[in-house]
């Protein structure tokens, strides 16, 4: 990639900070672990910018058996998720919309799309994810794509930086659910998240 191209790659993906370094306990992860009802799948989560349709963010939802956010470079930070290598565990409904709810604003929507995948999938997807460690900002969409492209089934897709891009490929596929979800808060996504204890809903 140019130089030219990665400084706009950069500029773009504000949404892919640093975040702060915090390694939760093996017992944190166990207790907060969470298993979804129905198929196994993958969900891919993408923060749009309302007034450019750039991509700010991507992050992946593994739901296997258990279900984690892979949240690479991302700023969802509260002290009741546990977090180790930018993995965000315990994801019940009232988190996922927390997730969700604390991304989108004025300025912003999310997008997500899930695909139903067989369990050995899902499993080789969350491995993938726990494995990874924690992500350079503004390469949210490469780790996300990298890692999807290594699940069975899924070799098709191409590694890139640019969250529309991954969004793009994804939609092509059969079977994929999506949804748009607004708000109209100001902020950022420090702000939006909920300082209250979400339920396991």
């Amino acid at each position: 990639m140019r130089i030219p191209a990665l400084l706009a790659v950069l500029v773009l993906l504000t949404g892919c900070a640093v975040s702060a370094a915090f390694e939760a306990t093996n017992e944190e992860i166990r207790d907060a672990a969470y298993r979804a009802g129905g198929p196994p799948g993958l969900t891919l989560i993408t923060v749009i910018n309302n007034s450019s349709g750039a991509g700010g963010h991507s992050a992946l939802m593994v739901s296997g058996s258990q279900r984690v956010i892979f949240d690479p470079a991302g700023s969802f930070l509260h002290p009741d998720v546990p977090e180790r290598g930018d993995v965000l565990y315990g994801m019940s409904p009232a988190w996922v919309q927390g997730y969700k709810s604390a991304h989108a604003r004025n300025t912003h929507h999310v997008v997500t799309q899930t695909i139903e995948v067989t369990p050995a999938q899902a499993e080789r997807a969350l491995q993938l994810v726990q494995s990874n460690g924690a992500v350079a900002g503004s390469f949210c969409a490469n780790a996300t794509s990298r890692i999807i492209s290594q699940v069975p089934g899924f070799e098709d897709i191409s590694v890139t930086f640019f969250p529309t891009n991954l969004m793009a490929q994804i939609a092509k596929r059969p079977g994929v659910v999506t949804d748009r979800y607004y708000e109209d808060d100001e902020g950022n996504v420090r702000d939006g998240i909920p300082d209250v204890v979400a339920g396991p809903a």
